[in-house]
């Protein structure tokens, strides 16, 4: 698997980068002909919009909390802790595009320092599905990034050879993308624009944490079996974790990531207990 990873890799080239440019730049010329190159006219031309959204996808809350939660890296990175055992290189690339995710949903959050809905509109005018929040870090979304810096990462890493197929996968990645997204509109805690933009900069930051990972090579070292165990301690930790969001909130989603955590933890301690029992009768 890992050898199909590295091929799919190999093929990508620095003019990738090209399109989620342009988006962005389009977002902010639509902006500005809108005059909502400021806070107060960037809420206001998303008002309707947000409302319509957030009350139809408000009308199945049990679905929103639940898919929300994969924008929460904690979460969607244990969900994908498999793949560091059978596909160790999907891994280096995702530890680079989390940093860089990390990095720039900071620093843009801060720059924009837009106010979230609750904390402009009566919180009884719209939907709000699990904790409200009332920051002033609405622009990017956060979880619109962790979610599309993963997707990209496996959009890339198992893309099939066949020109049809590749669409498909493709429109398949982006589409799920946007319904996990804009869940976060669904509980009341983005714009739409928000999660746009959040994704098309989490797209970039999967992009770069596949060339970083490719061209420097920072994590080739978690290959390496002798290191196993530092990541056995980071997976039992992810699920004590996961056991604390469970008590907080009982949601299906932790159940299902908790399956993949355990079965990752199998799959690292069992070589390891057969190796020292095997070192253990050799020595009697």
């Amino acid at each position: 698997m890992n050898t199909n990873v590295i091929n799919n890799y190999s093929r990508l080239k620095a003019p990738i980068f090209l399109l989620p440019i342009f988006l962005l730049i389009g977002i902010a010329l639509f902006l500005y002909s809108q005059n909502a190159l400021c806070v107060e006219g960037y809420i206001q031309i998303q008002k309707n919009s947000f409302f319509l959204i957030n009350r139809n996808l408000g009308q199945y809350p049990s679905l929103q909390i639940n898919l929300t939660q994969l924008g929460d890296a904690l979460v969607i990175l244990s969900l994908l802790s498999i793949f560091f055992v059978y596909a160790s290189k999907v891994w280096e690339s995702l530890l680079s595009a989390s940093l860089v995710s990390l990095l720039l949903s900071g620093l843009l959050k801060k720059i924009f320092a837009i106010p979230r809905p609750a904390a402009v509109f009566n919180e009884d005018s719209f939907i709000i599905i699990g904790k409200k929040l009332t920051g002033h870090n609405s622009l990017p979304s956060g979880h619109s990034i962790t979610i599309f810096t993963v997707l990209t990462v496996l959009l890339f890493s198992f893309m099939p050879k066949s020109s049809k197929y590749k669409i498909v996968w493709y429109l398949t990645i982006v589409v799920v993308g946007l319904i996990l997204v804009f869940t976060r509109v669904g509980v009341g805690a983005h714009y739409p624009l928000d999660v746009i933009t959040g994704s098309i900069i989490g797209y970039i930051s999967g992009l770069a944490g596949i060339f970083i990972s490719r061209k420097y090579r920072v994590w080739t070292w978690i290959s390496n079996k002798k290191y196993y165990p530092v990541f056995i301690v980071l997976f039992f930790l992810c699920c004590i974790l996961l056991v604390v969001r469970m008590i907080d909130q009982n949601l299906i989603l932790f159940y299902l990531v908790s399956v993949s955590l355990v079965a990752s933890l199998y799959k690292l301690v069992l070589p390891m207990l057969k190796r020292n029992l095997k070192i253990r009768k050799e020595q009697f």
